[in-house]
């Protein structure tokens, strides 16, 4: 296998089991020669991800809460004090109370809203302007979004107006980041079995509607984005940035 992120550093933030997307994009990345570091959001979750990194040989962990204003801080001070620069930063972390995500949208509450974008949106911003100092030039910041944030799907409700939020941060941050020669994209994958998605009423029919409609007739695995992670955080993507990565088999050109 080429080594095509060796010497490069990547903090990963959402890694919440052995089922998450950003487990999987931790193990391609190391597979690639990448070092590693995660975050955890409490000290409940500390213990499922704690194992996780001693599995991949993670440099560090750090507890990161990203509705905290004092975590970027802190988190930004353990970078800094443990590698001193980085070159990937990966934001897949998103959350809606459940009393948002069914029943009707309009009955949206507003603090759910305010919640459901500060998690999924905002603290890409956050974090990369607590590091954006550190992030080498080359370096590659990376969102996970999802196909809701252009398209109705039911029980996405709010998580689609987050999702669709942090696209257009992706697009402006690119521009502010590119003159630092710092690119930011994000991958829209598929329905794929998480914890998130499990909350999330239309994902056992979109899978479906993908494995007979979508153009390659399969749906897609966490190996799949992690690929395109890897791509992503390499030297290939040079220069792509300010986009959303479509990794669904095609479906989202479909129609109907």
């Amino acid at each position: 296998m080429d080594k095509i992120l060796a010497g490069k550093r990547a903090l990963i933030l959402g890694v919440a089991n052995e089922r998450s997307i950003a487990w999987g994009i931790t193990k391609a990345f190391k597979a690639y020669g990448a070092s590693v570091a995660l975050t955890y959001l409490n000290d409940q979750l500390k213990k499922r991800v704690e194992p996780l990194s001693k599995e991949v040989g993670a440099d560090f962990i750090h507890e990161t809460d990203v509705t905290i204003d004092e975590h970027y801080g802190k988190l930004a001070d353990r970078v800094k004090s443990e590698w001193g620069d980085f070159d990937i930063l990966v934001h897949s972390l998103a959350f809606a109370n459940k009393d948002d995500l069914q029943g009707r949208f309009v009955a949206t509450s507003r603090e759910g809203f305010k919640l459901a974008c500060d998690v999924s949106a905002f603290s890409l911003i956050g974090l990369s302007n607590c590091l954006k100092g550190m992030i080498r030039p080359d370096g590659s910041v990376m969102a996970m979004t999802y196909h809701g944030s252009t398209k109705v799907l039911e029980g996405y409700n709010v998580m689609g107006v987050a999702k669709a939020a942090l696209e257009a941060s992706t697009r402006y941050l690119a521009n502010d980041l590119g003159p630092d020669k710092i690119r930011v994209n994000c991958i829209s994958a598929g329905p794929i079995r998480t914890l998130a998605s499990s909350a999330v009423k239309s994902a056992k029919t979109t899978s479906e509607f993908i494995e007979q409609r979508a153009p390659l007739r399969r749906n897609v695995s966490i190996d799949d984005v992690a690929g395109t992670a890897v791509y992503l955080a390499s030297s290939l993507s040079s220069a792509v940035t300010g986009q959303v990565i479509y990794v669904d088999s095609g479906v989202s050109i479909m129609a109907m």
